[in-house]
């Protein structure tokens, strides 16, 4: 079960990674952050953003409206 859920679909880079990482200081350390994007280049961004933040990206999937993201705040 995840802490919140970010709904950036529709939104072009960089939104959905800066409204992830703005959500991100709102859970506690440990917590599970759902985030639903619609940016075909998010899976990429998403990767990239759980490498350089150390957060780990739980699951990366994309469902036929749109792609899913959990992320573990670890910092």
């Amino acid at each position: 079960m995840t802490e919140k859920t970010v709904d950036a679909r529709g939104l072009n880079c960089p939104m959905p990674i800066l409204k992830t990482k703005k959500a991100l200081t709102e859970i506690p350390v440990g917590g599970l952050l759902e985030v639903l994007a619609t940016n075909s280049g998010s899976m990429a961004d998403f990767e990239a953003f759980a490498r350089q933040t150390g957060d780990e990206l739980v699951t990366a999937e994309k469902t036929a409206e749109h792609y899913r993201y959990v992320i573990r705040r670890r910092r």
